[in-house]
């Protein structure tokens, strides 16, 4: 009778190659048939159906562990799967980990089952599995529900509740805003903007306009827009009347850097980019201007650029220039007016310098 070595251990074993295939949604037989591409076993031998009766046994483990990955404070009290801090950490972090291409046709949608039902639409366009893309979509949910009323800022509660990395709360965090304030990013004329884009946008607006840009505390959200701001920026019309004198200011700084065309175009049409960048401050207070801020930039400022021949390094030089034009020019008010149009800005450099693409 042949001899048999035996392990007995107390703890749950994670293959990270095995898991992962796991969570971007494969079937067992399509993660066989990958492991096999792969050359999974072939150094020792091992036959395709030990393979895959491998394979089918962590796939048993994982849908089990499952049911506490969808509150991983359970995870961690739980006592029916003995894990490694490090393995569960990982499980959990693979777990909710999003993609970029999924994440963005998610934001703008409402989060309801039938969307959930309509997700394979999103799995052809994006190249996702569907069961991967109902993960993605039952995890922004069920972060979403527990994170959108609790005081404080959604990076940190993210973190507290689904102990995840900092880099990915911050996504969820940036979804959950977005969909909290319904800002508008699903118009046709916004498909160009990715993940990215928005993530860094809304990120700049959760930290300097919203409540918590002045004060700490966990009775301040980042996700309540300051509104007593919002209001005052509509004392940035007085700035119409300085037009020439901010134009003036703008065309000594850009004269020396700028090529002369782009000079006479930025001159010619100085105007309207003015008035523009005006008007949205002073209808922000108003929540329908407020969601469609990614529209209005889109439409008063980026396309009329792209139409003229900017270039990315001209809208910044722009963008820095007019700035600091205001902050120098002698006005009534001053400091009051300073403030809050550097305050203002902070978040307009940001979101034009990533909405803009040539």
């Amino acid at each position: 009778m042949a001899d048999v070595d035996v392990f007995i251990s107390n703890y749950t074993l994670v293959d990270p190659e095995i898991y992962q295939l796991w969570i971007e949604g494969f079937s067992s037989s399509e993660a066989v048939c990958y492991l096999k591409q792969k050359g999974f076993g072939h150094s020792m031998g091992a036959p395709i159906d030990l393979i895959a009766s491998d394979v089918l046994d962590h796939y048993r483990t994982y849908s089990l562990i499952e049911l506490y990955l969808h509150a991983p404070t359970k995870l961690m009290e739980q006592s029916c799967f003995q894990l490694e801090p490090h393995t569960r950490d990982l499980i959990i972090e693979k777990y909710y980990s999003i993609d970029d291409v999924v994440a963005r046709e998610i934001l703008g949608k409402k989060l309801t089952s039938r969307y959930r039902k309509d997700l394979d639409e999103v799995g052809e366009k994006t190249c996702v599995k569907l069961k991967s893309c109902r993960r993605q979509f039952d995890n922004v949910k069920r972060i979403f529900r527990a994170v959108e009323e609790l005081p404080g800022t959604l990076t940190n509660n993210i973190k507290q509740h689904f102990f995840i990395s900092n880099e990915l709360a911050k996504k969820y965090a940036c979804i959950v805003f977005l969909a909290c304030l319904r800002f508008e990013t699903s118009k046709k004329k916004l498909q160009y903007l990715s993940f990215s884009d928005l993530l860094t946008c809304s990120h700049s607006i959760m930290i300097y306009w919203t409540y918590t840009y002045q004060h700490t505390g966990p009775e301040y959200y980042d996700t309540e827009m300051d509104k007593e701001f919002l209001l005052d920026l509509r004392e940035l019309r007085c700035l119409l009347d300085k037009e020439k004198e901010i134009k003036h200011l703008v065309c000594l700084r850009l004269k020396p850097v700028l090529l002369e065309r782009a000079f006479h175009e930025l001159d010619g049409n100085f105007r309207s980019y003015w008035r523009a960048l005006i008007t949205i401050a002073c209808n922000l207070h108003r929540n329908r201007e407020l969601r469609d801020l990614f529209v209005d930039l889109c439409e008063k400022l980026v396309e009329p650029w792209r139409q003229n021949g900017w270039n990315h390094d001209q809208v910044n030089k722009f963008l820095s220039s007019i700035t600091q034009s205001v902050l120098d020019l002698e006005i009534s008010r001053d400091q009051e007016t300073r403030c809050l149009w550097d305050r203002y800005m902070q978040v307009i450099t940001i979101c034009l310098d990533k909405m803009y693409h040539i």
